[in-house]
């Protein structure tokens, strides 16, 4: 193959400029493989040595717009590429959740119910290699105050838990929580914050499905019937846009309330709250909720059963 000239270079490098402002997802990608002359055997060869595997076909699909990457895997390709490619960081991935709002590629953000049965068995695995002794830990839960923070570029930033337990068996000393990301998210690169009355134990974490299970441990041993109240965090914004938070309760307990806060440069234009049985079920119970001026929204249940809770929003 004959070597690029200067000007041929000039007009690649202005079409990938040009592409990355604007995207579409597929064009840019394309103008960037072009911008550095690579063909998509030797784009291939680079991801496999970022530790990702994707097919040539797949990258052919992507880059003719006939597939956009969805998956977990698909999408830290994205982020390899970006850095195979000499791109500035997250520009593929703004372009994709540019794409995501567009009313043609428009879908749930939530996991397919094939997606939490898969994360569900997962988390029976991080489960049993922390040593869980039971489903609940040894503890009831009497209440739970969750707050969840979206970022400037619509991402989950992160989250902060207070808990309030009552142990029902003695020896209680940890608390295993589990964090699920959104889409795409690189749970490796999340951080644990122990905040008040806990250290932090053992973390395991699986990016195929999203999930960290992080140990807080306690400063003493409690005996049945003694409370503990506890707070941590985790520091995530490693997923691309955000569209809902889901909570989901194995049996009925204590009070549980979820409160959604937005930075001031990514406001939703609608939230509600919603209800769903399982995983599998219809959801309902759907309720708007006003976005304050504090530009936070919240729901609270004085007593939760079993199923699931969330908050979700549109942006336009």
């Amino acid at each position: 193959m004959p070597p690029a000239t200067t000007q041929h270079l000039d007009v690649a490098t202005a079409e990938l400029d040009s592409a990355l402002r604007g995207g579409p997802f597929h064009v840019a990608l394309r103008a960037a493989i072009a911008a550095r002359g690579l063909p998509l055997q030797r784009v291939q060869h680079h991801l496999t040595r970022h530790g990702v595997k994707v097919g040539v076909t797949s990258l052919s699909y992507w880059q003719q717009g006939a597939r956009r990457p969805q998956r977990p895997e698909s999408l830290r390709a994205v982020r390899a590429l970006e850095e195979i490619l000499r791109l500035p960081e997250e520009s593929l991935i703004r372009l994709l959740a540019e794409a995501d709002e567009a009313p043609e590629h428009r879908r749930p953000a939530a996991r397919s119910y094939r997606a939490q049965v898969e994360a569900s068995g997962v988390l029976e695995r991080l489960l049993a290699e922390l040593g869980q002794p039971s489903p609940d830990g040894g503890v009831h839960t009497l209440g739970h105050h969750e707050r969840i923070l979206i970022g400037s570029r619509r991402e989950l930033a992160g989250r902060e838990s207070h808990h309030i337990v009552r142990a029902h068996r003695d020896g209680v000393d940890r608390f295993v929580a589990v964090h699920h990301g959104d889409p795409g998210c690189v749970p490796a690169r999340m951080t644990v914050r122990a905040l008040e009355n806990c250290r932090t134990g053992r973390v395991r974490t699986h990016d195929e499905t999203g999930v960290l299970v992080m140990e807080l441990l306690f400063d003493t041993r409690l005996r049945a019937g003694e409370t503990h109240l506890f707070r941590y965090g985790v520091e995530d914004g490693t997923a691309g846009v955000s569209r809902e938070y889901v909570r989901g309760f194995g049996a009925a307990g204590g009070q549980y309330a979820l409160q959604v806060r937005f930075d001031e440069a990514a406001l939703p234009a609608r939230c509600h709250r919603f209800t769903q049985h399982s995983p599998a079920a219809p959801r309902g119970g759907r309720q708007e909720l006003v976005l304050g001026g504090h530009r936070s929204v919240h729901l609270v249940e004085p007593r939760v059963r079993a199923g699931m809770l969330g908050i979700g929003w549109d942006w336009e």
